[in-house]
């Protein structure tokens, strides 16, 4: 059960127990709107917590006392840490698809660029680990899946897609295993501990291009 709240009114000031001083209480259960200040750092502090130890790790009480607010004020908004974490992940958003330049091998690299600045802006490969861990609850794990990674296979499908309706690939071409390749790479370089490399993009746009029957772009 969480812990009940701590009374009617804003509270005054106070350390938590590492010595920082705690913000007053939001006074959400008196009706009044919430803080969205206290909401989004919150997220910050337990997105960083979900990234660091998965959700078996995802402590409410370590998130509150980090983020400088109480259990209490954490329960008020979110039932439990699987709550926590999906509203956490659900902070992280995508770069607005830009139109199709014509050029369907060129728009398939620079897609791929925003894919490698995606995965270290957002330490994607961290959140993917959680899904590896057990005790995730699957609620998370399907988060993951269609809020992180599905619209980056997407994008990368109407690249694939846009390359077979201007004739540059064949229509016959494997496009699924090809999607595949294309967004799994960097994991390949993850598992290996290793940064993706510049040209990481056109190497690996050329690779599945050429193997879908296109004639990829000098670099």
């Amino acid at each position: 059960m969480p812990p009940a709240d701590p009374g009617a009114g804003p509270a005054p000031a106070a350390p938590t127990a590492s010595g920082r001083t705690r913000p007053p209480s939001d006074g959400s259960s008196n009706g009044r709107p919430r803080n969205a200040e206290i909401d989004r750092h919150v997220l910050e502090v337990a997105l960083r917590h979900l990234r660091a130890g998965g959700l078996p790790g995802l402590s409410v009480a370590a998130v509150a006392e980090e983020a400088g607010t109480t259990r209490a004020a954490v329960y008020r908004r979110w039932a439990g840490r699987t709550e926590l974490a999906l509203a956490a992940l659900g902070t992280i958003a995508h770069d607005p698809e830009p139109a199709p330049t014509g050029d369907p091998f060129e728009d398939l690299v620079a897609e791929l660029e925003r894919f490698r600045h995606f995965v270290a802006t957002h330490d994607a490969t961290a959140l993917v680990a959680v899904m590896l861990l057990e005790g995730t609850d699957g609620r998370v794990c399907e988060h993951v899946r269609e809020q992180l990674l599905a619209p980056r296979h997407r994008r990368l499908r109407a690249c694939l897609r846009a390359g077979v309706e201007a004739g540059a690939v064949r229509a016959q071409a494997d496009r699924g295993t090809a999607e595949d390749l294309l967004a799994a790479s960097w994991l390949a370089h993850a598992l290996r501990g290793e940064d993706l490399p510049d040209d990481w993009a056109h190497r690996t746009a050329s690779m599945v291009w050429a193997a879908c029957g296109g004639v990829p772009h000098a670099s």
